[in-house]
């Protein structure tokens, strides 16, 4: 089907004339009329009522015209999935680390919304394996990722490194654990993590397992500020990244340790696989907003 004769016959249809379609079209009204009859000799009906005035469809041709215009919205929202100048609609999957959600669900994502209000946002927070997974796996278009000690995304996505934290060893001044202390020195102790999953976490119990010490776990939560209480409190040793400790409200409750042997890192990627053109600007923009967060560095790229 033609579609030009499509959008003919609904012109003629909107303005009840083959003159004013014409003109809404800028085309000859011979032209006009041939578009209806191809399109008409294509189906085998008449889609005009041709002795009304104005013009009207035919009953078979008020069928054809709403069917028609829901083809030609279809059409108009398949070509702006593919062109970048097109305001950008439908959903951006986007995926975050808990201990990052804070800061996002902030200035970054709100001003995503403000600059694509058309485009909707499906947020899923969950840690980085998870969210890896979804991204390959085509569950979200993009995602924040966070890994530690030098450790990046999959060499199959295009990654962009945005920000680089020390952790911190933080501790209630009540355990009496020295500033200064190694690994082996905080044997014994048990801690306040986040769920399986955490970066941070897996860091620390590789370090720990090298050293042949137990991990111990005594309390896992979700979020930062529920892990400092916890941990101001005396139920166990924490780690926190130096951004989110010095936004704490707790952070002058809490001892910060230095662990001689052991001084991780954690960095933020921006991952996703190769966008379609209708989110290159959007991701573009979240990028741009994520760099200007406090705990940002300038951005490393590593394209697929």
């Amino acid at each position: 089907m033609n579609t030009h004769d499509l959008t003919a016959f609904i012109a003629v249809v909107d303005a009840g004339s083959i003159v004013q379609a014409a003109n809404r079209l800028h085309l000859t009204q011979p032209a006009i009329t041939r578009r209806v009859q191809s399109l008409e000799a294509l189906l085998g009906v008449e889609l005009l009522d041709r002795q009304s005035k104005p013009l009207r469809p035919s009953s078979v041709g008020r069928e054809v015209y709403a069917k028609g215009r829901q083809l030609l919205r279809a059409e108009s929202e398949l070509m702006a999935t593919v062109d970048p100048a097109v305001e950008p609609e439908g959903e951006l999957r986007l995926g975050m680390p808990p201990y990052l959600a804070d800061m996002m669900l902030a200035t970054p994502v709100d001003r995503l919304r403000e600059a694509y209000p058309r485009l909707a946002l499906r947020i899923q927070t969950s840690w980085s394996p998870s969210l890896t997974a979804s991204l390959e796996g085509d569950q979200l278009d993009v995602a924040v990722l966070g890994y530690a000690n030098g450790a990046a995304p999959p060499a199959s996505l295009v990654a962009t490194s945005f920000s680089s934290q020390p952790i911190r060893i933080v501790a209630a001044p009540s355990l009496g654990l020295p500033a200064k202390v190694d690994v082996r020195g905080l044997a014994g102790f048990s801690w306040v993590l986040s769920q399986s999953g955490c970066g941070m976490r897996s860091a620390l119990r590789s370090a720990l397992e090298v050293a042949g010490l137990p991990f111990d776990v005594t309390v896992e939560a979700a979020g930062s500020e529920l892990q400092l209480s916890l941990v101001a409190r005396g139920a166990g040793l924490g780690m926190v990244t130096a951004d989110l400790l010095e936004r704490s409200v707790y952070r002058h409750q809490l001892k910060i340790l230095t662990v001689t042997d052991f001084r991780p890192e954690v960095a933020a990627w921006l991952v996703h696989r190769a966008l379609p053109p209708r989110l290159v600007a959007p991701v573009a923009l979240l990028l741009e907003e994520l760099q200007k967060l406090p705990m940002a560095r300038p951005a490393r790229k590593r394209r697929a």
